[in-house]
């Protein structure tokens, strides 16, 4: 008979407390489990309604009230949370972490998981269970049903602490070898000594009273075993019988149903199966590296089963429910049951019916391998799981710095960082992403912080055929992510199986041994990619903080020279004169040289610097080339050559450099810009117009796009779009400035001289207080018809080393004055070749 309280079923909409019941999820010996929704936390929760019988237990309450306490304080991304147990008119429950996913035994008999993968979700659950025995709680009824696969990928054991709620009382031993536990239902109803196949041996000889660590870690051997052979490690002809195998007979050899595993496998099973706890792993986290260890050697690790098993597909999502191929042994409602001795002429009693065994499915290690090379990979932006906004750097410097390690070597292409952050907080599907970004594989992760601590999640999928190539977790302390990037590149390449020259330094280089300046470095990045005014400054703070620490991270110097060269242009949030910034930045730069010659990026600052700073051009391409040489595959070194190219009216040289980068970045904002504006310099105004265009509908926020878009649409005469276009940069965060000066130079083409001269006039207002590009001022006044001011503005602008004044050749704006013998004598001084 079903005990009274799995008939009850509490209907849809039924509220206790502050829980309104959703759906019924499953019924076990633990209770009936539903599905329900937090209505103050708006979370879903999953609701255990205990007993009644058991509830009423006051004893048995506060000892299970004691351990879920502390089981509700584990912290860990492999363990369900207990939220809460509580009572409400009388109906006593445990609120839960609802999961959603699989059970590990689904995913075991599906035949749809890999070995690979399953050894991955047992690493992780003894990562879990290592986390729980550190402060005292073992599990005491670990089996595959209790354990979740979430459907991206991670692991999640169920119902910690839980098991003390129905753990007997009392026992009493009839021999040296087996306890008699006596199962009643007035007074120990719902008891529960574990669940047949998975039970350690002290726990079926009854002694629960010296449970500890080492008993989850037998059952987790049960599970070892049958994860690889699809077959339970221990299994008789009904309950009594398996019982007794556990006690008295070894499991059979893995061996015996796999012949193509390794014999360190079979030492792992072996030792976590030992009959006497002094013989097994004495910590789960021994396990755990072992198993990590193994899964290295087979050299076929993997990530997420994103196929729905055929036994659960349009199914409820599982919980810890109990199913019947691993009932617990409970009480009746309406029976007494006792277990005597265990011995083989003893009468077996019909305590469960076992159900028939599912028959095993052979399941085997898949060894990946691709008959196309993979030759290109895209890093998409981690997602940020943690609570708190404000370690986004985090995640978003994890996946920059993966980015730059994998870009050292030279046989891969890497997406760049600005073509990635492009899906930044979108829903991503990697096949789409690997045909936007042309590339073999997609690399995404998650990372959550807990405190000091990291959990870090990464998945590798091959596009071309949607396969999954690899995948870990990894759990760190803060400090240690810089190990956790190069273990990340190491097995990326390793599972690429890339041709690497030398020692592969872009791989394994320590860029710095301070934890806190790299933390430093990476907030700085972070808020370099803004491009935004506010953020430029924080990163110059960060670099300059991540110096100090640090004064030999050359990465922090060049980083810091990258932000004050951007700091001189106002198009891409820069709030000061060239001149002022310039001279710091190739200080920087050549800092950064000095301490590691082998970097790209400060060759590609101390290039710009050379050129708009010293005014050496050919100092200045010998730097940029020099860039290139470092790292063929690094796109802004293309791009800012192209600029140089372009500058020095080189345009056809020009146009193939800034092809070249938007092969290597195809959504890079400033290379699509620049690759619009390249194409008018050389003379394909249309072109170069559509692709302007096209930029800012990619682009649809960004002040530069539309900025240069509404230039675009002036040199074209289409006045009224130049307009338009300048107007929407007004009302974008930092705009007002650029737009001002563009919609006043359009009005004063226009003929709307009071228009354009209220613009001119508060935009000489605004230059009192922040720096407002004289090249700017110099143009409206140019068409306005005041060649003077013009020219006043305009040696202004090239005192200060206004980096567009450089380019007033083939700046279309200039046409009425370049006859003016003062234009002459100003290119003259700008010693452009």
């Amino acid at each position: 008979m079903i005990p009274a309280f799995m008939d009850s079923h509490l209907k849809t909409g039924t509220n206790l407390g502050r829980y309104e019941i959703r759906s019924k999820i499953g019924a076990g010996g633990m209770g009936v489990v539903y599905r329900a929704e937090d209505t103050q936390l708006r979370r879903p929760v999953a609701l255990k309604i205990l007993p009644p019988e058991v509830a009423v237990d006051s004893v048995r309450m506060w000892r299970f009230h004691q351990e879920a306490q502390a089981a509700a304080a584990l912290n860990h991304p492999n363990i369900a949370h207990i939220y809460e147990v509580s009572e409400y008119n009388g109906t006593h429950f445990i609120a839960m972490e609802f999961v959603d996913g699989y059970t590990l035994g689904e995913l075991i008999h599906s035949g749809q998981t890999d070995l690979s993968k399953l050894l991955r979700y047992l690493q992780h659950t003894a990562d879990g269970l290592a986390k729980a025995h550190a402060v005292g709680i073992i599990h005491r009824d670990l089996k595959p049903d209790n354990i979740m696969v979430t459907r991206d990928g991670h692991t999640k054991i169920l119902d910690f602490g839980l098991a003390k709620l129905v753990e007997p009382l009392e026992t009493s031993v009839v021999d040296s070898d087996v306890a008699t536990v006596i199962l009643r239902q007035h007074s120990t109803p719902g008891t529960v000594v574990g669940t047949v196949g998975y039970m350690s041996p002290e726990q079926a000889r009854g002694k629960t009273d010296q449970l500890d660590s080492r008993s989850d870690i037998f059952s987790f051997g049960c599970i070892l075993f049958e994860a690889v052979t699809g077959r339970k490690a221990f299994e008789g002809a009904d309950a009594i019988d398996t019982l007794n195998k556990i006690i008295r007979e070894p499991a059979p050899p893995i061996s015996d149903f796999r012949s193509d595993l390794p014999n360190h496998l079979q030492r792992i099973v072996r030792r976590c199966l030992a009959k006497d706890v002094e013989d097994r792993y004495q910590t789960i986290k021994d396990v755990a590296i072992e198993l990590k260890e193994l899964r290295k050697e087979l050299g076929a690790t993997a990530g997420i089963d994103t196929t729905v098993p055929p036994s659960t597909r349009g199914s409820e999502i599982r919980t810890s429910a109990a199913s019947p191929s691993t009932a617990p042994i409970t009480a009746s409602s309406s029976a007494e049951y006792i277990v005597t001795g265990i011995k083989k002429h003893k009468v077996i009693f019909a305590l469960i019916l076992i159900a028939s065994v599912v028959a095993g499915i052979g399941l085997y290690l898949h060894f990946r391998t691709t008959s196309v090379t993979i030759d290109s990979i895209a890093v998409l932006p981690f997602q940020n799981r943690s609570a708190e906004p404000d370690t986004e750097y985090l995640s978003d410097g994890l996946s920059e710095s993966l980015i730059y390690r994998l870009s050292q070597l030279p046989n891969l292409k890497v997406s760049p960082t600005s073509s990635v952050f492009h899906y930044k907080g979108k829903e991503i599907d990697p096949i789409k992403v690997g045909e936007e970004l042309g590339v073999n594989a997609v690399l995404s992760g998650r990372i959550v912080e807990h405190g000091d601590n990291l959990t870090i999640s990464a998945e590798l999928v091959d596009v071309r055929d949607n396969k999954l190539l690899w995948g870990e977790q990894y759990e760190r302390k803060i400090s240690e992510l810089l190990v956790v990037q190069r273990e990340i590149a190491r097995e990326i390449v390793d599972v690429l199986k890339l041709k690497v020259s030398g020692e592969e330094p872009g791989l394994a280089k320590h860029y710095t041994e301070s934890s806190e300046a790299y933390q430093l470095y990476l907030k700085g990045r972070f808020y370099w990619n803004q491009r935004s005014e506010e953020g430029l400054q924080k990163a110059l703070a960060y670099f300059q903080q991540a110096i100090e620490r640090d004064p030999n991270f050359a990465l922090a110097y060049s980083g810091l020279a990258d932000t004050l060269y951007l700091m001189g242009a106002v198009e891409t949030g820069g709030d000061m004169p060239p001149s002022d910034v310039l001279p710091k930045a190739k200080a920087a730069a050549l800092k950064a040289i000095e301490l590691d010659p082998t970097l790209a990026e400060p060759h590609v600052s101390l290039g710009h610097a050379k050129a708009f700073g010293d005014r050496d051009w050919a100092g200045a391409e010998s730097e940029l080339k020099k860039a290139i040489e470092l790292n063929p595959n690094y796109s802004v070194a293309h791009h800012w050559y192209a600029i140089y190219l372009t500058t020095v009216a080189r345009q056809d040289e020009a146009l193939s450099e800034i092809r070249r980068a938007m092969e290597l970045d195809t959504l890079s904002l400033s290379i699509n810009i620049w690759f619009g504006r390249i194409l008018g310099a050389a003379g394909h105004t249309v072109e170069g117009l559509e692709q302007t265009r096209k930029t800012a509908e990619l682009f649809p926020s960004s002040t530069q796009a539309h900025y240069r878009l509404g230039l675009a649409y002036e040199e074209q005469g289409m006045l009224e779009q130049a307009l338009s276009e300048f107007e929407q940069v007004s009302k974008l965060p930092g705009g007002t400035r650029l737009g001002l000066s563009g919609r006043a130079h359009v009005y004063a083409v226009m003929g709307k001289r009071e228009e354009a001269e209220k613009d001119l006039n508060t935009l000489l207002q605004s230059s009192k207080e922040h720096y407002v590009t004289p090249l700017f001022i110099a143009m409206i006044y140019v068409a306005l018809g005041n060649k003077d001011k013009a020219f006043q503005w305009l040696d202004e602008a090239e005192k200060v080393h206004d980096l567009n004044t450089y380019r007033i050749k083939q700046d279309f704006r200039s046409q009425s004055i370049r006859s003016d013998p003062r234009f002459a004598k100003l290119i003259k001084r700008l010693g452009i070749p």
